[in-house]
């Protein structure tokens, strides 16, 4: 019976997956649950609505379950990815004939519709505005940044949750009960593991071993390093992208050079691309080391000239030295605090005038003269720098090379600016 499912599966090139698609709301993990916290999925007639969530948690299997079984509603799919603006309005005509030849509800459902640029979003805007149809679209990212504001004010947002390591589990025992097929549970629960919170990968996997044990190839730890290779998820443009380097950033931040290392080695094995690592060193070496550590920006510079000019894989040793050594020394955030105060005091203000005495070009004879610092000892010579009352932005910290700076400056300034906080 085995061996006769895979035959036929291999003939119609139909992955398990796809075959075992749930197609109602009791055989869909979790539907009980949305339908709690989205009431209007319980609604006769659809509205439109996005459904957001990672790959492999139900978005399209949801949309078709939701239409099944409801009359008058014709179902009309599109792929953001495979067609443009011409093929969209002809879908539209398309919209319009069902509903008004054949008195159906038309629904259109758009997979991927974050890959839509604005005027093809804009284009969907009047017809779901004017009700012409109903739009359910599909999507990976975060549709509060993805889709036009306008449209996603006309739509509902149903978000959809990675599956869960016991649901993977119970997914792959509803495959094997129905393909009447048995692994055990260390087997089992590897398949679910390296899922990744994907239900179609966990049913790959399964597919996997079949096929593995079919051709009687199937062993625990070479079926292990095959889905290894596979279950590492990363994207360049997405969530996870910003997340990691999130936490690379807050990782030296926090002076932990090893979690710092996980998080580069994490970008590196997904194919992030090493300048872009590089380019935010250099921003951290400013921002959070600042002048507590003055090597730090000369390092993170170097790396990302060596980066640029060698590139992978040697890159990854540079990225780490300068990983490990920002990770590991002083840190300063004062200067970055500095510059955003100047910014908003600024804003905040009328156009701020240069004092007579600091102008390119003086006038003749003003009674206040600039007075060249290097010809009094020490170079330093105190005298109004910018206009009065402007607010002290500079504070230095007491860490590495900064404290040596804060002290230098409450000894030149002791009158007019505070070092003491």
């Amino acid at each position: 019976m085995q061996k006769n499912l895979f035959k036929s599966n291999s003939n119609n090139n139909v992955p398990l997956a796809y075959q075992l698609r749930p197609t109602d709301k009791e055989n869909y993990i979790g539907f009980t649950t949305l339908e709690k916290k989205y009431p209007f999925l319980e609604s006769p007639i659809p509205i439109s609505m996005i459904i957001w969530g990672p790959a492999g948690c139900g978005k399209t299997t949801l949309a078709h379950i939701l239409l099944s079984n409801k009359e008058n509603i014709e179902f009309l799919a599109f792929s953001a990815v495979l067609s443009g603006l011409t093929e969209l309005k002809k879908l539209f005509e398309q919209a319009r004939e069902v509903a008004n030849v054949y008195h159906r509800t038309p629904v259109i459902f758009i997979d991927e519709i974050h890959r839509f640029n604005k005027a093809q979003q804009d284009a969907l805007l009047p017809h779901v505005e004017s009700g012409l149809f109903t739009l359910i679209g599909a999507t990976t990212e975060n549709p509060r940044n993805s889709v036009n504001k306008a449209l996603l004010s006309r739509m509902q947002i149903v978000e959809l949750k990675p599956i869960n390591y016991l649901d993977s589990i119970n997914i792959i025992n509803g495959a094997m009960n129905k393909l009447n097929i048995k692994f055990n549970d260390n087997e089992v629960e590897l398949m679910a593991e390296y899922s990744g919170g994907d239900a179609r990968k966990a049913i790959n996997n399964l597919e996997m071993a079949i096929n593995l044990k079919q051709q009687n190839q199937f062993n625990l730890a070479s079926f292990k390093q095959i889905i290894l290779e596979n279950a590492r998820s990363y994207d360049r443009n997405k969530d996870r992208h910003y997340d990691v380097i999130s936490a690379f950033i807050k990782s030296m931040r926090g002076s932990d050079p090893d979690a710092a290392l996980l998080w580069l080695a994490i970008m590196l094995d997904g194919g992030e691309d090493p300048v872009f690592i590089a380019r935010r060193l250099v921003i951290f070496a400013s921002e959070d080391v600042g002048n507590a550590d003055i090597h730090a920006l000369t390092i993170a510079n170097n790396a990302l000239n060596v980066v640029s000019l060698i590139g992978m894989p040697e890159a990854r040793i540079t990225l780490s030295q300068a990983t490990t050594y920002l990770a590991s020394t002083v840190k300063s955030n004062a200067a970055y605090k500095a510059i955003n105060e100047a910014l908003e005091y600024v804003q905040s203000q009328k156009t701020i005038e240069v004092p007579e005495h600091l102008k390119n070009f003086p006038i003749p004879n003003h009674p206040y003269k600039y007075q060249y610092p290097h010809v009094f000892e020490g170079a330093f010579v105190e005298q109004q720098y910018a206009p009065l009352n402007s607010p002290q932005f500079y504070k230095p910290h007491d860490t590495g090379v900064e404290k040596k700076i804060k002290n230098r400056l409450a000894s030149l300034w002791p009158n007019t600016k505070n070092y003491n906080d």
